[in-house]
Order: C-alpha cells, then sequence, then structure tokens
C-alpha cells in the first residue's frame, strides 16, 4: 500500500486504466498517488507523474476557485438586480472571468482523462460539461426578450448560482 493524504481524495480513488485495485499505488512503478513519494525498493519518480500529480492538485484546488468565484459573482449580480450603485461594467467582467473560469477547469479535466487515463465518476464529467453548457445558455438569453434585458442581472446572478452548485456538485461526486 502507497501513501495517501487527504488533500488527494478527489482523484485519488479513481482507477487508472491498468492499475492495480489499491488506490495507492499508481500503474507506473516508481509513483505512489499522493504528492509523487516514492515506495520502499521502487524506482525514482518520473516526470510525466509528477506532471499528472500536479495537474490532478490543481484540478483539485482549482475547484475551489471556480465555485467561490460565481458566487461572488452571483451575489453581486442579484445585487445589482435591486441596487443601481452596482451595476458597473466590472460587474460584467468579474463574471466573465468566474465562468472562464469553468472552461479552464474542464480543459484540466479533460487532460487528466485523456492524457493520464483517469477514470473519474461519470456524473463528474456530466456536472462539468452542463456547466460549459449553462455559460453558453446564459449568454444566448441576453437579448432573448424584453423581460430578460429587464432583469438581466437577476438572470446572471441566478445563473451563476446554478454554476456555482453545479460545481459543488461535481467536487463531491468526484469525492467519492
Amino acid at each position: 500500500a502507497g501513501t495517501r493524504r487527504g488533500s488527494m481524495s478527489a482523484w485519488g480513488q479513481h482507477r487508472v486504466h491498468g492499475a492495480p485495485r489499491d488506490p495507492g499505488v499508481a500503474p507506473t512503478a516508481g509513483w505512489v498517488v499522493g504528492r509523487g513519494r516514492r515506495q520502499a525498493g521502487s524506482a525514482p519518480v518520473t516526470a510525466a507523474p509528477t506532471l499528472a500529480l500536479l495537474l490532478r492538485d490543481l484540478h483539485d484546488g482549482f475547484s475551489w476557485v471556480v465555485i467561490l468565484g460565481n458566487a461572488l459573482a452571483g451575489g453581486w449580480a442579484t445585487a445589482a438586480h435591486r441596487l443601481e450603485a452596482l451595476r458597473t461594467r466590472a460587474l460584467w467582467w468579474y463574471i466573465v472571468a468566474a465562468q472562464l473560469t469553468i472552461f479552464a477547469q474542464v480543459a484540466m479535466g479533460v487532460g487528466l482523462v485523456s492524457g493520464q487515463g483517469i477514470e473519474p465518476p461519470q456524473f463528474h464529467l456530466f456536472y462539468g460539461f452542463v456547466a460549459i453548457i449553462t455559460v453558453g445558455i446564459l449568454y444566448s438569453y441576453r437579448s432573448t426578450s424584453a423581460w430578460v434585458r429587464q432583469h438581466q442581472y437577476l438572470v446572471y446572478g441566478l445563473g451563476s448560482f446554478f454554476l456555482m452548485g453545479l460545481s459543488i456538485r461535481a467536487l463531491l461526486v468526484g469525492a467519492r
């Protein structure tokens, strides 16, 4: 059995193609899931597994940037629905930045699945791609009707909260 730390729970429990059933041992000899530590008698850690661990850690940690970024965007936009002083150009730039974090997070996840052969739970992937589709739907509804134009801050606020919820759900499903 290899070493495993608590921060690795999101991806450390999933199987890698051809890997032994033990979640602490990686498929390539010489590296262990859990910060690239070696087992006794194993070969040195290579660059590819270290990169995989780095990408996985980045994906795990960046999930909180996505969650908190969309939570703040949702709060700001929902408050701007009531308070005109909050309706600034900076709000729209922040919403764009918060929604772009979703694309970055999904790109890292795709890199883990395709480049490293990691098999996450199916619903983890589902929530990630639903988040991307939601961003597209929010953008497309921007000029569809007079009601949406009149309530666009509320629409983007609630949409950002929905994206936050999808991200939390993806995090919880991925941690199983």
